[in-house]
């Protein structure tokens, strides 16, 4: 029995398990699979036209911040999935089904062979769904007026007005997104608020622990080894936190063949750890840290609102647009 997927306003637009059921429905009837990506395509579409309308009103005044800024763009994301799921959307839809059809069976047009795989594995991050439709979405946008705010089909102002992000912050979520999104489907936990958390505690992939040799442990999370840990480990400084004041320690922490182990093994901490109870299933940024500080996850007083800053913040939204 093939099974139906429907974009539907009574669907969170993060929901993290309607990519798995777009790659359920793919390999069940791929006709009807295509439907469904072709509507997201549309849901995305729509979401840079209600980003590039909100761009035009001043941005500036007491209540605006990056915590406001983010949950705006959240609720642009559930708007537009609720116009393209209902009445039949704007037409894009059956448009860009109509095209991608006539290639279905080799791949999705405009796309690399990683972009299309990832889309199909239901693990592609935003920037690259925006790059297999960007052709198709550009042949529509050709004939509409275009302005400074205007954003295109790669999610990037024409001007560059966001500012550029480093590439090792690109480089570092393009790597671990991935197994983050399958940590959050054992979890609960939004992939992006488990990317953050691997950036803080790695610095964006650039303050990894590191073996003797000088190569990787692969430990994004900084667990430590204690006694029940039977796998590799590596010594490194780190500071704890005693009283409040600062201080450098050598401890034993986890090392790991790939970050798909240590993402695997972080999930199952957190899964296991009865103390971690009430971050499993964390839908909101803040308190998925709070939640992570008052379980006692870091001795750092201020861990909290470090990850909160990362989760709410500029780079790493940009980063995921790609």
């Amino acid at each position: 029995m093939a099974i139906t997927i429907q974009n539907t306003p009574n669907r969170a637009a993060f929901d993290v398990q309607a990519s798995q059921d777009l790659r359920t429905q793919f390999k069940a009837d791929p006709q009807a699979g295509l439907k469904a990506a072709a509507q997201q395509f549309e849901t995305l579409f729509l979401q840079m036209v209600l980003k590039s309308m909100r761009d035009t009103v001043p941005a500036d005044g007491m209540l605006q911040s990056d915590q406001t800024r983010f949950y705006n763009g959240l609720l642009d994301q559930q708007m537009a999935q609720n116009l393209a799921s209902s009445g039949g959307g704007v037409g894009f839809a059956r448009l860009i089904e109509q095209q991608l059809g006539q290639q279905l069976g080799t791949q999705l047009p405009d796309a690399t062979s990683d972009d299309t795989s990832a889309i199909l594995a239901g693990n592609a991050l935003p920037g690259q769904l925006a790059k297999a439709g960007q052709l198709r979405f550009n042949e529509v946008l050709s004939g509409l007026p275009t302005s400074a705010n205007y954003v295109n089909a790669s999610g990037a102002s024409p001007q560059g007005g966001g500012g550029h992000l480093p590439a090792s912050a690109k480089e570092f979520v393009t790597a671990v997104w991935p197994h983050a999104v399958e940590a959050s489907r054992s979890t609960g936990i939004p992939p992006q608020f488990l990317v953050a958390h691997a950036a803080l505690e790695s610095g964006w992939g650039k303050n990894e622990i590191r073996r003797a040799d000088g190569s990787s442990s692969h430990n994004l999370f900084g667990i430590k080894a204690g006694k029940s840990w039977s796998g590799a480990a590596v010594s490194a400084a780190t500071t704890e936190y005693v009283d409040g004041q600062a201080r450098s320690v050598t401890d034993s922490f986890r090392a790991y063949d790939s970050y798909a182990d240590s993402f695997r093994d972080y999930a199952n901490l957190l899964r296991s750890n009865p103390r971690y109870g009430g971050v499993i299933g964390s839908q909101n940024g803040t308190e998925f840290a709070n939640r992570l500080q008052q379980a006692g996850y870091a001795t750092d007083p201020t861990y909290a609102d470090k990850l909160s800053r990362i989760i709410n913040g500029p780079t790493l939204r940009q980063a995921l647009i790609g």
